[in-house]
């Protein structure tokens, strides 16, 4: 049916006209809903759904009399937009944030964890920023890809060097950190690279590539945090770690060699060192070994000294004495102490009367273990002619 068909007015019926119009309109007839129509084979009649959404929609705002909203509506209604107005302001502060208070776009103070309130929308707003998480910044690629401009280099040495390292950061200054610069993240990487070219500017290649990479690394933080800090940034360098140092590509295997000299001539060193700690610690002990046998040796003397002048004393005591007895007590020992090492021939001279020939060999010292071996072969010798001599003095 269409919207402007006036000669078919509905179920609604023809518009009132005239008097009978108004008092129609003084007491209106009772409400009923319209009948609903069936779709037919073409789907829905959209017109008439839109219609009985406007009627509803407007019996549901109808004041009293039909005539609009009343007043105890509109008061429902702007209490409600007040509260909803009112709830804006209400915001949560998660245990990694802080957050920052601008009123009209300006700061007015930073807050931190916790369930706060500001002014409502747009008198004041908040915003979370991140405090304690961990920001990571790379410069220079990864290790092994193509180098990009910003890892290559110059040196103290005046040579090129393919560097690329990362930065840890965190948050300390949110307010300064979302005011005092533009885009915080592409600062932290600019003043990163510029601090790490100036390091490199004033340290040498070899230092670089081998030992020196702490050294680099912790001047390099030292003086980003001092950039940043006079920029206002609200920024904290954690720590710089140098990823991937080597020379250009061209050059990489003469430094690779002599990066191998290196360490031969290292571990040569600590050949000699272990080899001169070794010698001077058995020359140590062998110096201690003389030094504690000659003090040994001294004791000794010095004791056996002693020993001689007191026996020298109690002989010479004993000899005021018994003068006589305590010389022969003296010429004993001393033949004692004589005949102890020597080799001794008894004879037994009587009833004998022709002379006795004793070999040459028999006052000798006894040889000593090693010597009595070679020894024995001109004694087996020696022996026959001993036997032949003497029958030849019994003869005589």
């Amino acid at each position: 049916m269409p919207w402007n068909d006036n000669a078919n007015p509905g179920p609604w019926g023809a518009p009132p006209s005239g008097d009978d119009g108004k008092k129609k309109s003084e007491t209106p007839p009772p409400r009923r809903e319209p009948p609903k129509r069936p779709s037919g084979p073409g789907g829905p009649d959209f017109e008439t759904l839109l219609k009985d959404l406007t009627d509803r929609a407007r019996r549901l705002f109808a004041g009293q009399g039909g005539r609009g909203l009343g007043p105890s509506t509109l008061i429902a209604l702007a209490g409600l937009a007040g509260v909803a107005w009112l709830l804006t302001g209400l915001y949560i502060v998660q245990a990694n944030e802080e957050a920052v208070i601008t009123r009209f776009g300006s700061y007015a103070r930073s807050v931190g964890p916790g369930l706060h309130f500001h002014l409502p929308v747009p008198l004041e707003k908040a915003e979370l920023v991140p405090v304690t998480n961990q920001n990571k910044t790379v410069i220079g690629g990864a290790a092994g890809a193509a180098a990009p401009d910003e890892s290559l280099m110059l040196t103290g040495d005046e040579n090129i060097v393919d560097l690329s390292f990362t930065v840890q950061w965190h948050v300390s200054d949110a307010a300064h950190y979302l005011f005092r610069v533009r885009d915080p993240d592409d600062a932290v990487k600019a003043v990163a690279e510029s601090a790490m070219r100036e390091v490199v500017g004033r340290s040498a290649l070899k230092s670089i590539l081998t030992n020196g990479r702490g050294d680099v690394q912790a001047q390099t933080a030292a003086l980003m945090q001092k950039i940043l800090d006079r920029y206002q940034t609200g920024v904290s360098v954690d720590a710089v770690q140098i990823q991937n140092a080597n020379p250009p590509q061209e050059v990489v295997p003469a430094y690779q060699d002599i990066a191998r000299a290196g360490q031969d001539a290292q571990s040569a060193i600590n050949d000699a060192n272990a080899y001169r700690n070794r010698v001077v610690n058995e020359a140590k002990g062998e110096a201690a070994k003389i030094v504690q046998a000659g003090e040994g040796y001294k004791v000794q003397v010095v004791r056996e000294a002693q020993g001689q002048a007191a026996r020298f004393n109690q002989l010479y005591a004993q000899y005021r004495k018994a003068p006589a007895v305590t010389r022969q007590r003296l010429y004993i020992e001393a033949m004692q102490e004589v005949l102890t090492h020597n080799r001794k021939v008894i004879i037994d001279a009587k009833g004998s009367t022709a002379p006795i020939i004793l070999p040459p060999d028999v006052f000798r010292t006894a040889p000593a273990p090693a010597e009595a071996a070679p020894a024995a072969a001109p004694q087996a010798q020696a022996a026959p002619a001993q036997a032949a001599a003497q029958p030849e003095a019994n003869s005589r």
